[in-house]
């Protein structure tokens, strides 16, 4: 039998909760940032964002947030902009909707909610990208 050498397993880090969600300072972007929404997750640690200045834009997760700070459709994070890439960026940090309610107010933030339909379209909207299936009997070939 091999001698245990770590801390603990996954269920000490499971109990780890280093980020407390009581209050945290507000963020502000600085040059080189910019506040975008999550359109959608690829998987592997990346998402597909829309900036606020209207660019669609490939972003990846930065390592310390992954696993830890849970993105979803529809989430507002603040990217940070590379120099030599212009249609990628790294996701810094996520803003919790009362953050994000906050920089609306300060007016850092446009309505941005247009780009992501998460439930689907609406009655009497048109969907691109929505399929409505209908509840056929498969079995009548």
């Amino acid at each position: 039998m091999p001698k245990n050498k770590g801390k603990g397993g996954k269920n000490r880090k499971r109990g780890k909760n280093e980020e407390d969600d009581d209050k945290r300072e507000l963020v502000f972007k600085e040059d080189g940032q910019e506040y975008a929404q999550v359109t959608r997750m690829l998987g592997n640690g990346r998402c597909e964002a829309i900036c606020v200045d209207g660019t669609p834009r490939l972003c990846h997760i930065r390592g310390k947030m992954h696993k830890k700070v849970w993105i979803a459709a529809g989430d507002i994070v603040l990217v940070g902009l590379r120099d030599y890439q212009d249609d990628k960026a790294d996701v810094i940090l996520k803003y919790m909707n009362d953050e994000a309610r906050l920089l609306k107010a300060y007016l850092e933030l446009p309505s941005l909610n247009k780009g992501v339909d998460v439930d689907g379209p609406e009655d009497g909207e048109e969907g691109s990208d929505y399929i409505q299936f209908e509840d056929e009997d498969i079995d009548k070939i």
